[in-house]
């Protein structure tokens, strides 16, 4: 049937004729078999399938589809949290290094050189027993093992801790 133009189609109308008006399709049926129905490309009309998992599977690492979701309920979701108090490691010095070595000690100023023996300060230390002792100590120290203050007592010397 041929297209009516306005005139014609008032004119029919007036002589009573009766004009059959083609009803335009839907758009819903004019999609249909179409590759993708008006949602444009392929991944963005895929309901669930676009999430990337339930709940927080894919919230890994590497996992990009869900940062913007992990940033706003889950800002905590990576890194550490809170406080560890940093414990200094104690420093230890044998007996017996302390015995070789008086010279670089002196030289450091951590030993002094009296009539009686070696005055030694090692703030920060713990003395402990590996070596021989042949010459008067008298050390103080943070902490003495038992058998170092035995071998510095034995010399002649005395162990002193420090407050």
């Amino acid at each position: 049937m041929q297209k009516l133009q306005w005139q014609d189609f008032q004119a029919k109308k007036q002589e009573g004729c009766q004009i059959k008006m083609y009803k335009k399709r839907s758009a819903r049926s004019r999609l249909r078999g179409r590759r993708t129905c008006g949602y444009g490309q392929k991944f963005k009309h895929r309901g669930k399938g676009s999430k990337g998992g339930k709940g927080m599977a894919g919230t890994g690492k590497r996992a990009g589809q869900k940062v913007t979701w992990r940033l706003r309920y889950h800002p905590d979701y990576f890194g550490k949290k809170g406080f560890k108090t940093r414990q200094k490691k104690g420093l230890a010095m044998n007996v017996g290094y302390i015995n070789d070595k008086l010279n670089t000690l002196i030289k450091e100023k951590k030993a002094i050189k009296e009539k009686d023996g070696y005055k030694i300060e090692l703030k920060g230390y713990k003395i402990l027993s590996t070596g021989k002792v042949d010459k008067k100590l008298f050390i103080k120290a943070d902490g003495f093992s038992k058998k170092a203050e035995e071998k510095i007592v034995k010399a002649g010397g005395a162990a002193e801790k420090l407050a």
